[in-house]
């Protein structure tokens, strides 16, 4: 199996190292394209997320060093910094940690539902500029299918816990009553998203929202009852901010410090929470020294989320079984690709029927039946002969393989989307 994952995660790299190694949105497909050119390298995508990076090629084991020294070269890195925090993986690792990563089982917060948009999102921009084949487009549709089953039927997702609850719930914390803060979300993303509608929900007492396009903000501040504005205008809003929770794809910081103290003097000494869920991070770290600031990083959100998550650790262990059994699955199709032993099968089961069912004709025709009752005999049974074993499996099949036989069968036999 030619799978070769390179990453790093929240588990083996800090906040700093992974957003220096991280890519954004924007510099995807370049990067994907100089990927995809590198000698040996047959299929290549990429995930990056607040919390992660992963490159997923299918390549030769020994192809491992040159990608690692690609993206070092991509991202300006020390050999050392990725030596120290990088892992690698391959084959059915590759495979387990793809449908892990797909089902929350890796995440921060276990179980969260963003990061398979997150994927699916990397899968269809790796689709946008061709560097997919057969056997990552396999991969991520398999992993897709497979999160879509935990879901379905383990309580994994029935919590909300997400970094965004999180975030929310550490402000309850701090602030014995919402309902007279104003909170000043920076950014219109899925993240922010999900921030608003948890602070809505938690009765906060006024919504700013800040983005770089004004349009999206007021899309989003009208949907909460909230107020939009542009960052430019940021400094000028900050002093009313008793919550300020930052995440955008910028690669500079949003806030900076001297910012940041000119509103604390307009506050009075009034205290400010201000969380940052960006990666590369909005907000400057510095901003922490200030007195009656209250800086959280993604990496300080553990212990709040710490406290949500047992409440999933049964689904959890039902989750991972799934998961160990559905590797298995894609293992045995991957064993299964070579296409011209396959075709040889085919033929060979194809002519064994044949040669049973001239046979039975034979003898019909010997026994005096119409050549014309033979001819259908043979038609019929020989189309029911090559359709049985492809039938049956289809009606057996579980849920997630059943999706991927259908696929399969629509190409093959170039079935129309329709009955009529």
């Amino acid at each position: 199996m030619p799978l070769l994952t390179l990453g790093l995660s929240h588990h083996s790299a800090p906040v700093d190292a992974r957003e220096r190694l991280a890519f954004t949105s924007d510099e995807l497909p370049a990067a994907l394209a100089r990927l995809r050119a590198l000698p040996g390298i047959d299929e290549a995508a990429i995930l990056s997320t607040c919390n992660r990076t992963e490159i997923f090629t299918v390549a030769a084991p020994e192809d491992s060093v040159r990608v690692m020294e690609w993206w070092r070269r991509e991202r300006q890195a020390h050999a050392a910094e990725l030596d120290r925090y990088a892992y690698t993986l391959r084959d059915q690792g590759s495979v387990l940690h793809s449908l892990r990563v797909a089902a929350g089982l890796d995440s921060m917060v276990l179980g969260e539902p963003q990061i398979l948009g997150q994927m699916k999102q990397a899968f269809a921009q790796a689709q946008s500029v061709q560097s997919v084949g057969p056997v990552l487009s396999r991969l991520f549709q398999h992993a897709f299918s497979v999160a879509k089953l935990i879901r379905s039927t383990t309580q994994i997702g029935a919590h909300p816990v997400s970094v965004a609850y999180a975030a929310v719930q550490l402000a309850q914390h701090i602030f014995a009553d919402l309902g007279k803060q104003t909170a000043l979300l920076i950014g219109a993303g899925d993240t922010v998203q999900l921030l608003a509608r948890h602070l809505r929900g938690r009765g906060v007492g006024r919504i700013i929202v800040a983005n770089r396009s004004i349009e999206r903000a007021q899309i989003l501040a009208q949907s909460v009852q909230g107020y939009a504005i542009s960052l430019s205008d940021l400094g000028a809003h900050l002093p009313e901010a008793d919550v300020v929770i930052s995440s955008t794809a910028s690669r500079d910081h949003i806030l900076k410090r001297d910012a940041v103290a000119r509103a604390i003097k307009g506050r009075r000494r009034k205290p400010v929470l201000m969380v940052d869920l960006a990666m590369p991070r909005d907000l400057d770290p510095a901003i922490a020294q200030l007195e009656d600031v209250y800086l959280y990083s993604l990496d300080d959100l553990r212990a709040v989320i710490a406290d949500n998550l047992k409440v999933r650790e049964a689904s959890a262990q039902q989750a991972e079984v799934l998961v160990e059994d559905y590797a298995r699955t894609f293992e045995r199709w991957m064993e299964s690709r070579d296409a011209g032993a396959t075709i040889r099968r085919l033929r060979t089961r194809a002519r064994a029927h044949r040669d049973d069912v001239l046979i039975k004709a034979r003898r019909k025709l010997a026994n005096g039946e119409s050549p014309e009752a033979v001819m259908a005999f043979v038609a019929d049974t020989l189309a029911n002969k090559l359709l049985h074993a492809p039938s049956e499996r289809l009606h057996k099949a579980d849920l997630v393989e059943q999706s991927m036989l259908i696929d399969a069968a629509h190409k093959l036999f170039d079935l129309p989307d329709t009955d009529n």
